[in-house]
């Protein structure tokens, strides 16, 4: 088996935010992360609480780490990875 290490530019606010959303969606998909952006989108899920509190923690922490220090500025207060 063979792992695949994925790279994304940090989003500065300087960079196209299109292609650097388009590249995030794919890194959270790829680690099985994606549902916290459906859930919070109002789309339903099987997934148990317990879980999805993981998933959601995972998928923000993955986005803030893709975040330049003054975007990171911008959106250190929220609390979920759709608010980041």
């Amino acid at each position: 088996m063979t792992t695949m290490k994925l790279v994304i530019e940090k989003f500065t606010g300087k960079n196209d935010f299109g292609h650097w959303k388009i590249k995030m969606k794919v890194l959270l998909t790829h680690n099985g992360l994606v549902d916290a952006l459906k859930v919070t989108a109002g789309e339903t899920s099987s997934i148990d609480g317990e879980k999805m509190d993981e998933i959601q923690e995972k998928a923000q922490s993955a986005i803030i780490l893709c975040l330049g220090d003054m975007v990171l500025r911008e959106v250190s207060r929220e609390t979920t990875a759709v608010g980041v």
